[in-house]
């Protein structure tokens, strides 16, 4: 399952993002989203959790708690839009 990261504090990095979820399952993937053009973090990320109860478990236990002083938002990932 693809899990969308949102409010993360701009300093957080890949690895912080995989430990805050490897406490809840096995991470197969994961990526802080950052700006083409000067490299800094946009402040989202995506983690790719291969098992759908341990991700499933991940986002209601993740959603809304404070993460490095911010409170994220955890959900599943929507599909990426491509009709426009």
């Amino acid at each position: 399952m693809n899990i969308y990261v949102g409010n993360l504090d701009y300093k957080v990095n890949e690895n912080d993002l995989k430990e805050l979820f490897e406490d809840h399952g096995t991470v197969s993937s994961f990526k802080v989203i950052t700006d083409k053009f000067n490299g800094r973090s946009k402040g989202f990320g995506f983690v790719t959790m291969d098992n759908d109860e341990e991700a499933e478990k991940a986002i209601k236990t993740l959603n809304g708690t404070t993460f490095k002083e911010r409170e994220i938002i955890v959900n599943e990932a929507k599909p990426k839009r491509t009709d426009y």
